[in-house]
């Protein structure tokens, strides 16, 4: 009698990235993410596009300077949601400002100067 197909090892792998600064990266690439540093905004964008053509489902986590780069297929992405996630971590140093709907509704409701600025 053959053993049922163990369901999980079926399903696609989820690709974890990190996009970012070269302090975090290496962090990042000893974890297991796929670790992109110091990438430019064209290089943002390329990877985006690549995820949402091929389908992959991926667990993104960027920098501040990654979320704030303008690149349009991290836009979109973002506006999808579903299978790509996307997350963004603050700098080992300086100021904290979070780029997301999250904190900028919350700046707005109890103003920045509560919110580590």
């Amino acid at each position: 009698m053959a053993a049922a197909p163990d369901s999980a090892s079926e399903l696609p792998a989820t690709r974890m990235l990190f996009l970012g600064a070269d302090s975090l990266a290496d962090g990042f690439r000893l974890i297991g993410f796929e670790a992109h540093a110091n990438p430019s905004p064209e290089d943002v964008d390329q990877i985006f596009r690549q995820l949402h053509q091929s389908r992959d489902k991926a667990f993104v986590i960027v920098d501040e300077d990654v979320m704030r780069s303008g690149a349009a297929n991290l836009a979109r992405v973002r506006r999808e949601g579903g299978r790509v996630v996307v997350i963004a971590v603050p700098p080992l140093a300086g100021p904290v400002q979070l780029e997301s709907e999250v904190a900028d509704r919350l700046q707005a409701m109890f103003g920045s100067s509560q919110l580590g600025s």
